[in-house]
């Protein structure tokens, strides 16, 4: 799976942002939970179907993954005058607010795809952008060095596997099998 590869859809990549803007009120999303929620759709879809939503390539960063794409997709947005994009003051810094310039449209996104970015952006949009970064700071993140492209792969690293007695069972089988199979 690691020399596999993943195909960037740049406009899908743009409507999922669209999407979020659109979804979520100007001062619930910024520049850190766009990133965020946009990892953690790519990489629920890869666990749940084996290829990411939009395959844009993810940098392992200080404060979480952060898609490489964002900042010429939100231009390329911008300029097509989808979306708006204001700074803030907020607590002191500055923050961006993502606005949609137009009702949301979805023509590459699956009626499927969209309730799962709903679902992820109301996830985040709930915790402060430090805990989204904290959270996003997981197994997957933890593969990579700083800089580095995080595997889409490294999502499996993610699920949760719990043994079972059956599980055991096997194993214990298994070794006396390959035990007793041994010359000595």
């Amino acid at each position: 799976m690691p020399g596999s590869t993943v195909q960037f859809d740049r406009e899908k990549f743009k409507e999922a942002i669209l999407f979020l803007a659109s979804h979520c009120p100007p001062e619930e999303l910024g520049n850190v939970k766009l990133h965020k929620m946009l990892y953690f759709a790519d990489m629920i879809t890869f666990l749940e179907e084996g290829r990411p939503l939009t395959g844009v390539d993810y940098l392992k960063q200080k404060f979480g993954p952060t898609a490489r794409h964002l900042t010429s997709a939100v231009d390329e947005l911008a300029r097509e005058g989808r979306l708006t994009v204001r700074e803030t003051e907020y607590h002191g810094f500055f923050k961006k607010d993502y606005v949609a310039a137009r009702p949301f449209q979805p023509l590459r996104l699956a009626e499927g795809e969209v309730a799962l970015l709903r679902d992820v952006a109301d996830f985040v949009r709930g915790k402060t952008a430090r805990q989204i970064s904290e959270i996003s700071h997981n197994a997957a993140w933890e593969a990579a060095e700083l800089g580095e492209i995080i595997p889409y792969f490294t999502a499996l690293q993610l699920v949760p596997v719990e043994i079972t007695d059956a599980d055991r069972a096997w194993a214990l089988e298994t070794a006396k099998t390959h035990a007793s199979a041994r010359p000595f």
